[in-house]
């Protein structure tokens, strides 16, 4: 387990201000551009960087030989800068001697490739050459750097599941067969549990169960949700096996990796957040999406609820535009500081960049940088240098936290399980529904957690499940608790189907939670791509119709048109102060305003329609009882945003309003 003393305190040992920086390679640099690099740095305001990351072929140039003048050098020059330390253990690339030695170790995909080496985090998770090889490097970083005054943190790998993260090999079978026995003890348990009778799958041999992989059509789904458990559980333990050694050698030091919260969708997030002493996340704007500031703030409040509510680091984001997308598209003048405090009003404390230098050579040369190709008279240098000065005026905002009325239910199982194949339809996407609801209450200034089903939702007035396809009779029960206490339950479609086995509930498509919502659902009605349908007070809807029977519920919407015409789509039932809604149609975030207004109005949740939807506005709060309001516009005209206190930036006293012209951010004292 991580250390508890280390643990969601929300600051690195002697930092005592907003950690600013990013990533640091000076390894593709030779040494006379190091000096230049620290000159610059000082004059951007950076105080931590992350190295040693993709270092490891030149720190153990062969196998047991090793070679840390070099990281010496760069360590004690950041030292001498007071420039704090995250330094990484390389074991995200493997050197090349790795692999002539152990090709076996090249991951195998699903369809039976074995890939190549010439990329990065692609070893084979279960492979006990990697794990040996691993545990070596990480010891002796641990015994060579754990006592150093400039090391504030360690930074095991990095992004874990990038850009693999199943390997279907026979190591791979072997781990994962023994994983199995450890969760199911028998194999008629295992037999039973993935209702292998279908299709005359029974295993009469724990040697004749394997890996998922490609086959002449739909492989069995429950196989396929263990192998997907598994493999998040293979990763979390190559974590584990090198903190463990870095707390046993480098006590006192919190270690962690980085989480792409959303966008490494193979990882059980819930179960990694127990485990590393800090919770770290890399985000990526994707360029497609045009309003992108809503994604950012999602990703934001989903990494504050996987830390418990505390602080966070914002391991990597961009300056400008990435390298990887189909369209990289650059920041705009002003977006660099609009995505950076964002971030932090969403409960950072770091606020990192990938990466200081931008790369001549390389896959990522065209990856934007703190210091870019274009130098250090750039736009983006002079902005990165002006976010340095405005976190260091901000420096009182360390260690305050966010706080959320309501939370949003998100459960990666339960996405893993929805993305099987043979579903109703291809269009009913789960992560799509949760943006909807997300930016529904986004747009109406409403801060949201994050939350999972079996979590406790006692100090939430509103609970929204969008999407909760796998719910268990437990979670299912813990939701009947949170109605039962008081609170406002809003459910989406297709919910409570199956349980963690992966079999459908008794008792109808929404069988765990009939009895809570007071709602049979008959028959799902999946739409023809891009059908629409219309309810009751011109709600438009798509995707998506239930052929629901009310038993105790109200209706509050009904289908005027499609398969289910004149029957229910949204009801509504009272259970003592609390209250369980059910949507049974996919509705987008204009729509939902119909739905969730009511509810988040009984709960006396506050929405703000008054204002701009591009204005974003959430706050953070000190244990001395402080507010730090935080209004960032994303419009293309300034706003006057009513609000009394004093602007943090200028230290000017406000006279009942602040004015934040277009594109810019203003953080106010109260």
């Amino acid at each position: 387990m991580s250390n508890p003393s280390l643990l969601r305190d929300g600051r690195l040992p002697g930092v005592q201000e907003l950690s600013f920086g990013g990533d640091y390679n000076p390894e593709q640099w030779p040494e006379e551009v190091w000096a230049e690099d620290l000159e610059l740095m000082r004059r951007a305001g950076v105080n931590l960087v992350s190295i040693g990351i993709f270092s490891w072929g030149l720190l153990e140039p062969r196998p047991g030989e090793f070679d840390f003048g070099w990281l010496d050098r760069v360590i004690e020059g950041l030292h001498d800068a007071g420039i704090r330390v995250d330094l990484g253990t390389p074991t995200v690339v493997p050197p090349q001697w790795f692999w002539q030695d152990n090709p076996h170790t090249l991951p195998v995909t699903r369809d039976g490739v074995r890939l190549s080496p010439g990329s990065r985090g692609i070893a084979c998770p279960s492979s006990p050459e990697y794990a040996q090889a691993s545990v070596r490097i990480t010891t002796e970083l641990a015994k060579r750097y754990g006592h150093h005054p400039a090391v504030a943190l360690w930074h095991v790998h990095n992004e874990y599941g990038a850009p693999v993260s199943e390997c279907y090999c026979e190591v791979s079978a072997q781990a994962f067969r023994g994983w199995l026995q450890t969760r199911y003890g028998t194999l008629e348990a295992l037999n039973a549990s993935w209702g292998t009778a279908f299709w005359g799958q029974t295993y009469r041999e724990w040697s004749q169960v394997g890996v998922p992989a490609q086959s002449a059509t739909s492989t069995n789904p429950a196989q396929r949700l263990d192998f997907a458990r598994f493999s998040s559980d293979e990763l979390l333990g190559c974590f584990t096996r090198e903190r463990d050694v870095l707390h046993e050698l480098a006590p006192g030091i919190p270690v962690t990796t980085n989480f792409m919260a959303t966008n490494c969708p193979s990882m059980d997030l819930w179960k990694w957040a127990a485990e590393v002493d800090v919770v770290a996340n890399d985000h990526y704007l994707w360029a497609a999406d045009p309003d992108a500031q809503v994604g950012l703030a999602l990703d934001a409040d989903l990494t504050r609820s996987l830390a418990g509510g505390q602080p966070w680091m914002l391991m990597e984001h961009s300056s400008s535009a990435v390298n990887w997308q189909p369209r990289n598209l650059a920041k705009r003048p002003g977006e660099l500081a609009r995505n950076s405090l964002s971030h932090l009003a969403r409960g950072a404390d770091a606020i990192l960049f990938f990466q200081w230098r931008a790369s001549r050579r390389g896959a990522e040369k065209f990856h934007s940088a703190m210091l870019p190709h274009a130098g250090a008279e750039s736009r983006v240098f002079g902005e990165v240098s002006d976010l340095g000065a405005s976190l260091k005026a901000l420096r009182d905002v360390l260690g305050s936290t966010v706080r959320a009325e309501v939370a949003i239910l998100w459960d990666w199982e339960s996405h893993w399980a929805q993305g099987l194949d043979w579903m109703p339809s291809a269009d009913l996407d789960p992560r799509r529904q949760v943006r909807e609801y997300y930016e529904r209450l986004w747009r109406d200034k409403v801060t949201v957690d994050f939350a999972h089903p079996s979590a406790d939702l006692s100090g939430y007035r509103v609970v929204l499940a969008p999407s909760s396809y796998l719910l268990s009779e437990e979670s299912a029960a813990n939701l009947e608790s949170f109605v039962e206490g008081g609170g406002h339950l809003v459910v989406g479609p297709f919910s409570g189907v199956i349980g963690p086995d992966d079999a459908v509930h008794e008792g109808g498509w929404n069988g765990v939670l009939r009895d809570l919502l007071q709602v049979s659902v008959e028959e799902v009605l999946p739409l023809r791509e891009h059908g629409t349908l219309t309810l009751t007070d011109g709600v438009e809807a798509s995707v998506w119709a239930e052929d629901l029977r009310p038993r105790e519920a109200e209706t509050v919407l009904e289908y005027l048109d499609g398969p289910a015409a004149g029957q229910a789509a949204v009801t509504r039932r009272t259970l003592g102060p609390g209250t369980a809604t059910y949507v049974s149609t996919v509705l987008g975030y204009p729509a939902l305003a119909a739905v969730l207004d009511p509810v988040l109005e009984i709960a006396g949740v506050a929405v703000e329609r008054g204002l701009p939807w591009d204005l974003e506005r959430v706050s953070r709060h000190a244990a001395d009882g402080t507010e730090f309001v935080f209004a960032i516009n994303h419009g293309a005209a300034p706003v006057d945003l009513p609000l009394e206190g004093t602007d943090v930036m200028t230290g000017a006293v406000l006279g009942g309003s602040v004015k934040i012209p277009a594109g810019e951010v203003r953080v106010v004292r109260r």
